[in-house]
């Protein structure tokens, strides 16, 4: 129970990575708020997840791919659960197509909702926590498109190489408030979104044929997140922690 007493905010947690994060702090002894979008069917669920396991569970309904929605969230959950100790912060939009007929609404609504949207809710947590003045932990949820420029995914792929760049930065500028700002980049990951984008056959096929012999699982990435929350990490800071299986690196099993 290595979180034991503390309050984590998590963002996008009804489901795929968000709901595995939060379920693990739960797991750690971390009670939670969490956050879904307006109208979700899922937070309830994950709420309860939590709740089973003996650990304190608020749902906020709440729109974080806006300014205002940030401020809603953050209003509410402090009027629940008076302080905040830990972010989750995992806003994410992504529209996959070709660069030349990209749509560029489209492309300015993936930077918003995925880069933007992270530093809205990231800045005004971190306000909260300097205003308390007793440190804290802020983890954002990357990519491996953050390094790699996977192709069909030029908004996104700009969106989170633009989040590690803002979490390195946010991470010097808190370092003197003892706020640990780090990343985690999962590989891929088996979640709804992705069963729904690529197909249930289609991961289940691809899934023996990377380095680790499976997809990552939301577990996998909730662990991570456990780990740069505790105590264990007081020295990390500005690290970027890709939880891939070796995923970017399958080619290099190739002989040449």
């Amino acid at each position: 129970m290595k979180l034991q007493g503390k309050r984590a905010l998590v963002t996008g947690a009804g489901r795929g990575i968000g709901r595995g994060c939060a379920v693990q702090l739960a797991r750690c002894g971390a009670d939670l708020v969490i956050n879904d979008r307006p109208g979700s069917p899922d937070a309830l669920e994950t709420a309860e997840a939590i709740r089973r396991l003996n650990r304190d569970c608020t749902v906020i309904e709440s729109d974080v791919f806006s300014r205002a929605g940030c401020e809603n969230l953050l209003h509410r959950a402090l009027e629940e659960v008076e302080r905040l100790d830990i972010l989750v912060s995992n806003p994410a939009m992504s529209v996959r197509g070709d660069f030349l007929q990209y749509d560029p609404n489209q492309f300015e609504a993936v930077i918003s909702g995925t880069l933007v949207s992270g530093f809205h809710v990231s800045q005004l947590v971190a306000r909260h926590m300097v205003d308390r003045g007793q440190g804290g932990k802020i983890i954002f949820i990357s990519s491996v498109h953050a390094p790699r420029p996977y192709a069909g995914s030029v908004a996104y792929n700009a969106a989170k190489a633009g989040l590690n760049q803002m979490a390195r930065t946010i991470a010097v500028e808190l370092s003197s408030h003892r706020i640990n700002v780090n990343v985690i980049e999962p590989g891929w990951i088996d979640t709804p979104g992705e069963r729904e984008v690529f197909g249930t056959e289609v991961i289940d096929r691809e899934g023996p044929r990377l380095p680790w012999g499976r997809l990552g699982t939301v577990e996998d990435i909730g662990k991570a997140a456990a780990f740069l929350a505790s105590d264990e990490a007081d020295y990390i800071t500005a690290a970027v922690l890709r939880v891939d299986g070796a995923l970017v690196f399958r080619d290099c099993l190739s002989e040449v």
